[in-house]
């Protein structure tokens, strides 16, 4: 008989091996059935962001076959649905879940507005671009991720708060693997022990969108960049079988490789892709692999996130003749379901309450903003709202929370880390308002804060605008106490300013006006949505004819005087609310004691109120100004035009002594220009105003009113609201509006 060549042997001996293998594998499956215990089933979900809910399907469907799961292994989105079946879900509960949860809000760092303290209610309202930089060593400084993961986190604690006092992962429902990778060593890093809400936080860490985790003296991120499928990691857990889910992106066809997005995506599927093949051939014969046909379902498709469900339940469907056999009788399957329950956390009480932090302010201050006591019943919503008022301070990139039991007591801690980029963050505004005919106002500001000086919570805030309306403004805010709602704030300010000058009804010349002033305050904060000041300030000034009649003079003048302001903001949004209200009230005294050039009072008034029903929203706007004791220096005077300010007269283009205004405005929501992660806010209204400006108080009447309209479509970006619009006054005006920022 003639030998076999060496290149026949290779191929012989591969195959005497897969049989070998396979025979193995069914023997022992075999011996496990004949002596009455069933093999263990371990199951890996794979990461896909949105794609990740499919897991969610194969996971109902297996539940509907009976086949219980012994162990799960899960990587960025299978962490999520894989750590919390561990920890007891269900998959309908996981399904009502996904389908319920407003993911753009989860994935988003924004507090409710309620919470935040009213200084940052002044920042959201006035710089409205949704980014902040860090100022350090004279160079910016950006946060590690678009999303630092404060809700997220929030929202994993409250899902996981009964398995919160298990540390070994081990001891959980069912044993659980989540999957990081180390970024500082460019290595897999499997968490099997610790915090699971933090484990899965760290798993799902997407870089450069959302911040990586410290845990355990590494730098975690999305654990898809090493082991999207960890079957490997799943052979270390004592499993019989495995079951395996895939839900990564496909790769793209030749014809769609047409940008450089699409190429930069496209590399990271590779990447990915090439680790991932390498686990699926480690799969041996009765292991079962499900890859959930999604298509071109994206990554970042939150906003139809349960679309992917049912894909996940067919292609578990369709492997069903493998899977089959997994199941376990009625009785058997019910006793696994109860040894998942767990037991609830309920009736509980807190019996201490203790906050860890890393910033200057006192804990003292932190305590007294946290609103929560020992005593209080242990309630994952209320534990939440804690953690969103110490994050509202805006001191901390986030602000989180754990359940500690110690010496058979149960309290809870919460752990506030300092914003990385701090404590100089510098904020951006935008203001444009363009209305096609020539008249164009360009405003670009800047904020520096520079936070947590003392103890007390001081802090130095420095705006500076650059455009139509210059300003520099600096203030130092200082607390009286570490608990103290009082404050004292010295202040400078320069600022210029266009206002028109008329005689009768005539506007015969444009001012500008330039004035510097230094001041004094003393204030009270309010809760946290409001503030009351009383104050003290002296300044110089000047106003000069820029276009108009050049006979007319110009005019340098002085001002002193006492000051007393009260404003209230309760409103959800500081664009598009839907509900609250925001009220100003100032009261000015101009004293020729403190230098001024007379003796007159000013009151100015502004109140809106926002009610909604659905998707509709409908405001009330009143405002009231006049000069008592009248003065009649046209840089007191006050200006009235532009978008909702009359919207059929120009920007500023009447003004005088007394003025009012009174507007209704009705807006809805008709969608997105976006959609899912990324969502932008898309609304139409319209508007009904009616104001004027006097020079005498006995000018003031119900028919001397300007009654003007518009129509608008606004959108709620991320670098402040942008509306598009059109103005219509009396006698056929028409006024068309470009308007980027508040209109307020």
């Amino acid at each position: 008989m003639t030998a076999p060549r060496p290149n026949q042997c290779l191929p012989m001996l591969m195959a005497a091996a897969i049989l070998i293998s396979t025979a193995a594998a069914t023997a022992e499956t075999e011996l496990a059935e004949s002596s009455g215990a069933r093999p263990r089933i371990g199951l890996v979900l794979g990461g896909g962001g949105a794609r990740g809910a499919a897991h969610v399907g194969v996971l109902r469907e297996l539940e509907r076959m009976r086949i219980p799961i012994d162990a799960i292994a899960g990587t960025s989105m299978g962490a999520i649905v894989g750590g919390l079946y561990a920890s007891g879900m269900t998959a309908a509960e996981l399904e009502e879940l996904v389908a319920s949860l407003d993911w753009a809000t989860v994935l988003s760092d924004a507090p409710r507005r309620r919470d935040l303290s009213f200084r940052r209610k002044q920042d959201d309202e006035q710089f409205p671009i949704d980014l902040e930089f860090g100022i350090k060593d004279g160079g910016l400084l950006l946060p590690k991720g678009v999303v630092q993961g404060q809700k997220l986190d929030l929202i994993l604690r409250e899902l996981t708060i009964d398995v919160s006092h298990i540390s070994n992962f081990d001891n959980l429902p069912i044993p659980f693997r989540a999957i990081a990778s180390d970024i500082a060593l460019g290595e897999m890093y499997v968490m099997g022990q610790g915090d699971l809400a933090r484990a899965i936080r760290a798993s799902m860490s997407v870089p450069g969108l959302i911040a990586p985790v410290q845990l355990d003296g590494r730098l975690l991120v999305d654990g898809g960049l090493v082991g999207n499928l960890p079957i490997d990691v799943m052979r270390t857990m004592d499993v019989d079988i495995i079951i395996a889910v895939n839900v990564e992106f496909p790769l793209y066809a030749p014809h769609e490789l047409e940008s450089a997005v699409a190429i930069t995506e496209q590399m990271l599927t590779v990447l990915i892709r090439v680790e991932t093949l390498r686990q699926i051939e480690q799969l041996k014969f009765d292991d079962v692999l499900i890859s959930p046909e999604l298509g071109t379902f994206a990554v970042t498709n939150f906003g139809e996130i349960a679309e992917a469900i049912g894909p996940g339940a067919d292609a578990t469907i369709a492997a069903g003749d493998k899977l089959r056999k997994l199941g376990v009788d009625e009785e058997a399957y019910a006793e696994y379901v109860a040894r998942r329950e767990v037991r609830k956390i309920n009736d509980q009480r807190l019996a201490f309450v203790r906050i860890v932090h890393d910033g200057r302010v006192s804990t003292e201050l932190l305590e007294s903003r946290l609103g929560i006591e020992s005593g209080d019943a242990i309630n994952t919503k209320w534990l939440a709202a804690g953690a969103d008022r110490l994050h509202g301070l805006d001191l901390y990139e986030q602000v989180s929370y754990r359940l500690v039991d110690e010496g058979g007591t149960t309290g809870v801690e919460y752990e506030a880390i300092s914003k990385s980029w701090g404590p100089n963050l510098l904020k951006l505004g935008l203001s444009v308002e363009d209305d096609f005919a020539g008249s164009t106002a360009f405003n670009l500001s800047a904020r520096l804060t520079r936070t947590g000086i003392n103890r007390k919570g001081a802090e130095w805030r420095t705006d500076i605008r650059l455009g139509t309306d210059p300003l520099l403004f600096s203030e130092f805010y200082q607390p009286f106490g570490s608990n103290s709602r009082l404050f004292i704030a010295p202040r400078l300010e320069m600022r210029q300013s266009n206002l028109n000058a008329f005689v009768a009804e005539d506007a015969v010349a444009r001012l500008r006006i330039t004035e510097a002033e230094t001041g004094i305050d003393l204030g009270a904060e309010i809760g946290s949505f409001g503030e009351l000041r009383l104050g003290a300030y002296r300044g110089i000034g000047e106003a000069r004819v820029k276009v108009g009649d050049p006979s007319l003079p110009n005019v340098d003048f002085d001002t002193g005087g006492f000051f007393a302001s009260l404003r209230i903001d309760t409103l959800d949004s500081a664009y598009f609310p839907r509900h609250g209200v925001r009220a100003d009230l100032r009261w000015n005294l101009s004293r020729s004691a403190l230098g001024a050039d007379d003796n007159f009072d000013t009151f100015e008034s502004n109140f809106t109120a926002v009610w909604s029903r659905g998707k509709s929203s409908l405001q009330f706007g009143l405002g009231y100004a006049t000069t008592m004791d009248s003065y009649d220096a046209v840089q007191d005077y006050f200006p009235l035009g532009g978008f909702l300010q009359l919207s059929g007269l120009q920007r500023g283009e009447i003004s005088g002594p007394h003025t009012a205004l009174t507007r209704l405005i009705y807006y809805r929501r008709v969608g997105s220009s976006s959609g899912g992660l990324f969502d932008v806010p898309v609304y139409i209204g319209a508007s009904i105003e009616a104001g004027n400006a006097w020079r005498t108080r006995s000018d003031i009447r119900i028919d001397s009113l300007l009654f003007n309209g518009s129509v608008f479509a606004g959108f709620d970006t991320y670098f402040g609201p942008v509306y598009v619009a059109a103005g219509f006054g009396e006698n056929g005006r028409t006024n068309y509006y470009l308007f980027i920022g508040s209109p307020n």
